[in-house]
């Protein structure tokens, strides 16, 4: 029976990973480069497996790497909660929070993190905003925020609200081009589009049937904000949050089209790795956000919590 993984064998392996470059790796860990490129070697022999493919130019993950990259950052984030758990002998929540969050955000919900932060000095914030939708596991993160239905495996989803999708366009474009009857109206209409997990594309839009519809995008854009300005300024037809052009429906800037057709609910929910016990900083921001979205956005959007 070989010898057990030793955790510097798994953080060598994992930051080499992360920063593509042994070099880079070796100046994050404050270790010479020979020390990582030893103690990767000593991982693979420990495997009996190949997880690197290393070249003069780049660093890539073999298939059974890939595999053990992700059981490995389980692991590390195992031990250190485990060492977390240790070190908490009071009720001060310290430490460190890495969270991820769409970029269009409210002032309301940038007031709402400074306030988190100064009501827990000893703890460090950090957070990330990304259209993409990042592997938590994977990239280290304590909890996202994120509008998705569909929930990565190893993760616990907190559903803070729900709001429907819907197709809307400006009066004066559909005085222009004429309002659409049915779907396969659609094709005479410029479609504005997002992009799906914030990296490629949208093709396709959901219809109130269950079913999903190929339509043609002539703007695309991972900006949810800019989309609705775009849609506002006569491009065309957009899918949005109800509660997001809630307004502009009640002005008249917009109207709602295909209402019985095109359509979906959206879940926003805060999302984390399941854990046997959850690290108090979590706790404490899971709670804060849950009790901004009944303060703020329950009046300002008005969603079906």
């Amino acid at each position: 029976m070989s010898d057990p993984v030793e955790t510097a064998e798994l953080v060598a392996f994992t930051k080499t990973v992360d920063a593509k470059s042994l070099s880079r790796a070796a100046a994050e860990l404050r270790v010479p480069r020979a020390t990582v490129s030893r103690r990767l070697a000593r991982l693979e022999e420990r495997l009996g497996a190949r997880l690197l493919r290393r070249t003069t130019r780049s660093l890539v993950l073999t298939d059974i790497g890939e595999v053990f990259y992700r059981q490995a950052c389980i692991a590390l984030e195992a031990v250190r909660l485990a060492e977390q758990s240790v070190r908490m002998t009071d009720d001060v929540v310290r430490g460190d929070l890495r969270v991820s969050v769409p970029p269009v955000m409210s002032v309301s919900f940038h007031a709402m993190l400074c306030e988190f932060a100064t009501r827990y000095p000893e703890l460090r914030v950090h957070v990330h905003t990304s259209n993409q939708l990042v592997d938590i596991l994977r990239d280290g993160y304590d909890v996202a925020l994120r509008a998705s239905s569909q929930i990565q495996p190893g993760l616990i989803a907190r559903t803070l609200f729900r709001d429907p999708m819907i197709a809307v366009a400006s009066p004066a474009y559909l005085a222009d081009r004429g309002e659409p009857q049915t779907h396969r109206d659609l094709r005479n209409h410029r479609c504005l589009l997002g992009f799906a997990r914030g990296e490629l594309p949208e093709t396709h839009w959901p219809m109130v049937s269950g079913s999903k519809l190929h339509v043609d995008g002539a703007f695309f854009a991972n900006d949810i904000a800019l989309l609705c300005d775009a849609v506002l300024q006569g491009l065309g037809i957009a899918l949005l949050p109800r509660g997001l052009v809630s307004s502009h429906l009640e002005s008249g800037a917009l109207v709602q089209v295909l209402a019985d057709i095109i359509g979906a609910e959206m879940q926003i929910a805060l999302v984390y790795p399941e854990r046997t016990f959850l690290p108090p900083q979590v706790r404490a921001f899971i709670d804060a956000v849950a009790a901004w979205v009944k303060r703020e956005l329950a009046e300002s959007y008005q969603p079906s919590l």
